[in-house]
């Protein structure tokens, strides 16, 4: 299933590989995706960008991902915009992280390693509330 037309994804994704993969897969479904490869890359890049959703990693080299996706939802263009966390880190996979990252603004919070056909059943949801 194709997402909207007007629908579109920006990942902020340290992991060249990760990111390169999944916006191959969502170029089958005709869902444009922008990306970055650091937090502070990333918040640059998304005053130009308008979203439908923005895929997160938590421990970028930059700046920690809870932190970043704080700074997203104090953007008023950005404030409604799901942000849906992904990490492989397996102490960002605990918990008391998830409840973390869902305080500070993420509407879902998925481990790595993920399956593409796995996140886009979780993220295309996300896509009718942006």
């Amino acid at each position: 299933m194709n997402a909207s037309p007007q629908a579109s994804i920006f990942i902020i994704e340290d992991d060249p590989h990760f990111r390169e993969t999944f916006v191959d897969a969502m170029s089958l479904r005709d869902v444009p995706v922008r990306g970055a490869g650091t937090g502070l890359e990333g918040l640059r890049a998304l005053r130009e960008a308008r979203p439908s959703v923005i895929i997160l990693d938590v421990k970028l080299p930059d700046i920690h991902g809870f932190d970043v996706c704080r700074r997203i939802k104090r953007m008023e263009a950005f404030k409604d915009t799901p942000v849906v966390f992904v990490t492989a880190d397996a102490v960002g996979n605990h918990p008391r992280d998830r409840a973390k990252g869902l305080s500070a603004g993420a509407s879902l919070y998925l481990p790595k390693p993920i399956a593409i056909e796995r996140l886009w059943a979780e993220i295309e949801p996300l896509f009718a509330r942006s």
